[in-house]
């Protein structure tokens, strides 16, 4: 066992009398030791709970033979980081839990891992760590937040920022905009829909890391309580059979991981996410291989926001396992892939039937395509993304009149303001993964928009990225990003933007010798935060078309 360098031998004497002084005895010393990273904290209501979770991982560990030793990890929530500055730290910090993680298990020499977390950044991180590692690793959420209801409907926080868009059309009532306050979010767990955390919490089931259950059984069900002690009892199995994340985190994992996410229409940010973790794997994930996973693919599902279906009755109606079940029958997902559980994928998946409404089956699909598309032209030719499932089919093919903003903030203004009309195309530009820096979700930009009833009328082009709760034509991760160059840096005010959702095109009606002209003396401008972690990360991130992920130098992939 790795802890054996810690604690075995008479010169590890002193070792053993600083693990005496926490408590353990002899035997419990001598067991493998598993360490438990914990996201827990009082801001983030996805993790407020998560020190119950642990005490249940804790049991299972104990249960199975193995001593648990539980380590905090940083989590930055989303919703409140949303719309200001804050959120430039977002998506930073998956490389920070990835790191601290490495950190603490390399230097006490953890025989094995339980990663207990939940929303955005966390999730990612902790499974980069896990396969940068490659210790024996298990992952557990800590679930879904139920949905509120408001006039008898299910609603969750996108209703919320929602209605400061209809507030801002004069279109909601006042008391009713405090219902949506009061009400929309329950209690703990992550934001009730199918937004990047519950999207990425979804994927660790298909990339093998979680146990079945872990994307959809609510967070204050005593059914999560069972997964989180299963979760620890299955570490030590894993340890036991020798079964480390490398071994499960083939190419055929994260085929399946795609297939998944574009068959339940999940967020565009967890192809960034895939593609760190593919880095961290030592595999490659380019957006050719998200093209062609989403070609091949139908769309099964239409949870929040791009249909009305929660989290819950996605639960309710048998989740990813269903999903999967469907999908290895119809030959798109390879039912053979390891997973911690110590069966295949085709084990747990196969006897879970689809109802039919909430997830519909291959022959009935929605869409033969999946949910997320890739898009290039002559404004991305790197690639951009968007949410296709999540945009109205009469506006799969449009183009408009561009309305350049270089700040988000400028451009929720616009929008609140009733500056931004139908037929508009709005670009926000300098909000990359360097030129931010940080990458920032844009949520409120987008949700003014569906607010004032104009998500099918103007289109939101960025090299930034977009919360998973957005609906509408919102095309982002533009790349290269404006910061380095690329084309979204020379648009003006008035210029063409034509996109085809189909055909996965966006281009900038210019004629090439304009796009020379404006190009001509252009010199990159410095990153508007010049100090602390920030700066550094500006300077080392790569492109949001190789996953945003830190190289030995930037842009290595």
């Amino acid at each position: 066992m790795r802890s054996d360098l810690v604690k075995t031998g008479p010169d590890r004497m002193p070792h053993r009398s600083l693990l005496k002084a926490l408590g353990l005895d002899d035997a419990e010393i001598a067991r493998p030791w598993v360490g438990v990273a914990v996201s827990a904290s009082e801001i983030v209501p996805g993790h407020v709970h998560l020190d119950g979770l642990a005490e249940a991982v804790k049991i299972g560990i104990r249960s199975a033979g193995g001593t648990p030793f539980v380590f905090p990890v940083i989590g930055v929530c989303d919703g409140l980081a949303m719309g200001h500055s804050g959120m430039r730290f977002s998506l930073p910090s998956r490389e920070l839990i990835a790191d601290s993680i490495e950190i603490m298990a390399e230097a006490h020499r953890f025989d094995a891992l339980v990663l207990v977390g939940n929303c955005d950044k966390i999730v990612p991180g902790m499974l980069m760590a896990a396969a940068r590692l490659n210790l024996p690793a298990v992952y557990v959420s800590g679930g879904p937040m139920p949905a509120g209801r408001i006039e008898g409907r299910p609603v969750g926080v996108s209703h919320v920022f929602e209605a400061v868009g209809r507030a801002s059309a004069g279109t909601i009532k006042n008391g009713l905009l405090r219902d949506y306050e009061e009400n929309a979010c329950p209690g703990c767990g992550s934001c009730s829909g199918l937004f990047t955390a519950n999207s990425m919490n979804c994927l660790a089931e298909a990339l093998g890391l979680a146990l079945p259950g872990n994307g959809t059984l609510p967070a204050s069900s005593a059914a999560r309580i069972r997964l989180a002690k299963k979760a620890g009892a299955t570490a030590m199995a894993c340890l036991r059979a020798g079964l480390r994340p490398r071994h499960i985190l083939t190419p055929a994992a994260f085929a399946n991981a795609l297939a998944l996410d574009t068959a339940i229409g999940g967020s565009t940010n967890s192809i960034l996410h895939l593609q760190a973790l593919a880095h961290e794997a030592g595999l490659g994930l380019g957006l050719e291989t998200v093209e062609a996973v989403n070609r091949r693919t139908p769309n099964l599902c239409r949870l929040w926001p791009s249909g009305p279906w929660s989290m819950g009755e996605f639960a309710e109606a048998g989740g990813v396992p269903a999903v999967l079940g469907e999908l290895i029958r119809a030959d798109r997902v390879d039912g053979r892939s390891a997973t911690v559980a110590g069966r295949c994928l085709a084990d747990y998946a196969a006897a879970v039937a689809v109802d039919g409404s909430v997830i519909r089956p291959v022959r009935n699909a929605y869409s033969p395509s999946g949910g997320l598309a890739v898009l290039r032209g002559n404004l991305a030719p790197d690639g951009a993304v968007v949410k296709k499932s999540a945009v109205d089919p009469s506006f799969f093919r449009k183009s408009g009149r561009a309305r350049v903003f270089e700040f988000e903030e400028d451009a929720t203004r616009a929008i609140c303001g009733g500056e931004v009309k139908a037929g508009d195309v709005v670009v926000i530009r300098y909000e990359g993964p360097a030129g931010g820096p940080g990458m920032r979700e844009m949520l409120g930009p987008t949700s003014a928009l569906a607010g004032r009833g104009l998500d099918r009328d103007v289109a939101l082009v960025t090299d930034g990225r977009f919360s998973g709760a957005t609906r509408g034509a919102a095309i982002g991760h533009v790349s290269p990003e404006a910061a380095a160059g690329g084309p979204i840096a020379f648009v003006r005010n008035g210029d063409e933007i034509v996109f085809d959702l189909d055909r996965g095109r966006l281009n900038l009606l210019v004629k090439s010798e304009d796009m020379a002209a404006r190009r001509a003396g252009w010199t990159p401008s410095p990153p508007r935060a010049v100090n602390g972690y920030l700066s550094r990360y500006a300077h080392r991130v790569s492109s949001a078309s190789l996953g945003a992920i830190i190289g030995k130098e930037k842009g290595a992939s």
